[in-house]
């Protein structure tokens, strides 16, 4: 899929596939646009008590893009930089290394990283479909289908798509619900 063949958002009356799909791809498009067109100060800006930043939360779903991709979806190992990090020791390395990395250099590792995503759901969806099973198994060696694994990636932007517009609204006072089309 290119940006423009991507769903704006999903289907009043789609199948199943393309409503979960075009919800996902919302998600991004609401994220992207709340985190997108900002210098480095403002991917550094921080609301209240909180720490977080936009650079912080694009870097962040870069990462859950990534174990998606890699992980969950073809049941392999996350590739640098994620690889060599020692996770125990640095939990929170994403959240605190954003601020070493420009703007563009973070929406393009976003970017590039649910470019990633959007080809292992295609894969696994002419695999199976939406009943798929990840190669993934948790400790009581369940395995998520595909379509709870869509769900989840859509609860995750949802969460974070409304940290991202507070944020956004301290910095520039942007606001709104969906990105001009």
């Amino acid at each position: 899929m290119t940006d423009e063949t991507l769903p704006i958002e999903a289907p009043a009356a789609g199948t199943e596939v393309e409503t979960l799909l075009g919800s996902l791809e919302r998600q991004r498009r609401i994220f992207a646009w709340k985190a997108g067109g900002l210098d480095a100060a403002g991917m550094q800006a921080t609301v209240g008590a909180s720490t977080m930043t936009l650079g912080g939360l694009v870097k962040h779903l870069t990462l859950v893009e990534d174990d998606y991709s890699a992980r969950r979806l073809r049941g392999g190992e996350l590739d640098a930089p994620w690889d060599a990090i020692d996770w125990d020791a640095d939990p929170n390395w994403e959240w605190r290394t954003a601020a070493d990395d420009t703007p563009e250099q973070l929406m393009t590792l976003w970017s590039d990283a649910a470019g990633r995503t959007r080809t292992a759901v295609s894969e696994a969806l002419a695999d199976g479909g939406l009943d798929w099973l990840s190669p993934l198994t948790s400790s009581d060696g369940s395995s998520r289908s595909l379509r709870r694994t869509l769900i989840d990636l859509i609860e995750e932007y949802a969460r974070h798509a409304g940290h991202a517009d507070l944020i956004r609204e301290s910095v520039d006072g942007l606001v709104g619900e969906d990105p001009p089309r």
